[in-house]
């Protein structure tokens, strides 16, 4: 099929809910994508970070293919091994006392949500289940999570949203005990606002955060959708501003590829959600679990701390061009958000980017998003830094 007939395809029989790229994906090796007449292009965009092992990945390949030709859906009434094996390996990895698993980013945040909720209903009873979220956030595009989301352009069409939420600003704890008050039961935040922009939070802020929620008894959920699995550097961002929150979200890059999503929660809230509070038919699938242990084994502690040294060696790069469209460069580890200013906008120069043989993202309002698989080689990463520099020289 030509570029052309599945353009047309999906004009024809497709919601057309997404503003595409004028460009179609055929198949990939390592961080490379090839188009479907023969198109080559380099990965910074990684599936907005879900490829994390990048394309074919022999061993990610082997893994899922074994286990669909052993079990590749059974439900949650039965036990499996692959899900449990991998709730052994996330709450060794990351200190937390137990998981439930999901398919998507905004299904892990609604149960954060519950989570949080039931935990102050258990303890005090009714009217604490507010919780506080931060002014540019992103939180997933369910009707919850959209309310959620601390943006105002989400807050559209879809009325009436849930409510119990209140935005306090980022990097500022007044600001968050602005918005205190007896009817709050947590704070959720992004450590690196992702959709928003690419901005990590203050190190001080997140400590002090955590100081005042512990003192509150408010719970201290950490939204890791984008910024888990090895993304900053780290198996999850929190390990790296020396906290350790009452629950977390994962999912994107969890199983290299195929959907699932989860909660990762303390020991403080392991009993919250009892059989019949929470649930979701394709949780833990036997298929998405042994991609996601391979892709834990892949993500080892070297490889970790390889993401580092490319993100710092990419940052470092960028910042020494000293372009004039770039206002700044910023990010942790393989997540890595380039300001752009002048007459071109962000997603102008992602589409001339994609032109030229590169795939980038797009963030907030000026931002161009770079999540390139976490084990790109540093051929491609060379490759593709050659071809940003050369579309930005040209804007």
């Amino acid at each position: 099929m030509t570029f052309a007939d599945l353009k047309a395809l999906d004009h024809e029989y497709t919601m057309q809910t997404y503003g595409r790229f004028d460009v179609a994906i055929d198949h990939g090796v390592g961080a490379t994508l090839y188009g479907p007449e023969g198109e080559r292009y380099i990965d910074f965009a990684s599936g907005i970070g879900v490829n994390s092992v990048g394309y074919a990945n022999p061993k990610w390949v082997l893994a899922v293919a074994e286990q669909a030709g052993k079990l590749a859906h059974i439900s949650n009434l039965y036990y499996s091994e692959p899900y449990a094996r991998l709730a052994k390996e996330l709450c060794e990895r990351s200190g937390m006392a137990c998981a439930f698993f999901g398919n998507s980013g905004a299904e892990a945040n609604e149960g954060i949500i519950k989570l949080a909720r039931k935990y102050s209903y258990d303890k005090y009873g009714e009217g604490r289940s507010t919780i506080i979220t931060l002014k540019n956030s992103f939180h997933g595009r369910t009707i919850t999570t959209l309310k959620a989301t601390g943006q105002e352009v989400f807050h559209q069409y879809f009325f009436p949203f849930t409510e119990g939420f209140r935005y306090a600003q980022a990097n500022d704890l007044d600001s968050v005990k602005a918005q205190d008050g007896e009817d709050v039961c947590a704070v959720l935040l992004e450590l690196i606002q992702g959709e928003g922009g690419v901005n990590p939070m203050e190190y001080d802020f997140v400590q002090s955060l955590a100081a005042y929620c512990q003192e509150r008894d408010w719970l201290l959920l950490v939204d890791e959708v984008q910024t888990g699995v090895g993304r900053t550097g780290s198996l999850f961002c929190f390990q790296q501003y020396g906290i350790r929150p009452d629950a977390i979200t994962f999912a994107k890059g969890i199983a290299g590829g195929l959907p699932m999503s989860g909660v990762l929660a303390s020991e403080k809230c392991r009993g919250v959600l009892g059989p019949g509070t929470h649930a979701t038919t394709f949780g833990g699938n036997p298929v998405s679990a042994a991609a996601a242990l391979t892709v834990l084994e892949i993500l080892d502690d070297r490889e970790l701390e390889q993401v580092k040294a490319k993100g710092e060696r990419i940052r470092g790069e960028i910042a020494g061009w000293n372009l004039p469209c770039v206002s700044g460069v910023r990010g942790m580890g393989l997540m890595i958000g380039v300001g752009i200013r002048g007459e071109k906008s962000h997603r102008a120069l992602a589409a001339k980017c994609i032109e030229n043989g590169l795939l980038v993202l797009t963030a907030g309002k000026d931002t161009i998003r770079m999540l390139p698989p976490l084990t790109i080689s540093d051929r491609e990463l060379e490759e593709g830094l050659a071809i940003l520099k050369k579309t930005l020289e040209e804007a």
